[in-house]
């Protein structure tokens, strides 16, 4: 899977050990940075891998903070980002199967990489399910992404 991965310098110790577990698992990785500990803005990283996945450069993204609820909220900011913190692998493949997430947020703070290899692997393995009631919610959720640039719209129209 092409797969495009990013954290902050709070994730970055965690980010180089789960994109060698990524490779070694055969998939194609794109990092997006940083590339060190010195401090660097987290809505500036998930910018660039909500727009590989965006594109269709990536089929899902990976942020990596320290808690990964900062990198989710800026993901879910960019029109067709759905993305999740999950810290369990029950959550991990639950987001994918039921919400259709393309984007998982991880807390290097939270868990160590034993579980993160874990929670990655569940959130890769899993698929979007073909239940109406699930296709028909996130199609909800697009509605909402819609509706909401529509009132942007408006506001700067004013």
């Amino acid at each position: 899977m092409k797969l495009a991965i990013g954290g902050d310098h709070a994730g970055f110790p965690m980010k180089g050990p789960v994109i060698e577990l990524l490779k070694a698992k055969g998939h194609e990785v794109t990092d997006y940075g940083t590339h060190s500990l010195d401090p660097v803005d987290f809505p500036d990283i998930a910018a660039k891998v909500c727009a590989a996945v965006r594109s269709g450069e990536a089929e899902r993204g990976i942020l990596v903070c320290g808690t990964g609820v900062g990198a989710a909220i800026a993901a879910n900011k960019n029109p067709g980002i759905r993305a999740a913190v999950c810290h369990d692998v029950f959550s991990a493949h639950q987001c994918v199967e039921h919400d259709d997430v393309n984007l998982l947020a991880l807390g290097a703070w939270i868990v160590g990489i034993k579980v993160a290899e874990e929670i990655i692997d569940a959130f890769l393995k899993a698929e979007f399910s073909t239940d109406p009631d699930f296709r028909r919610r996130v199609q909800k959720l697009h509605a909402l992404e819609v509706w909401a640039a529509e009132e942007v719209l408006k506001d700067r129209k004013s």
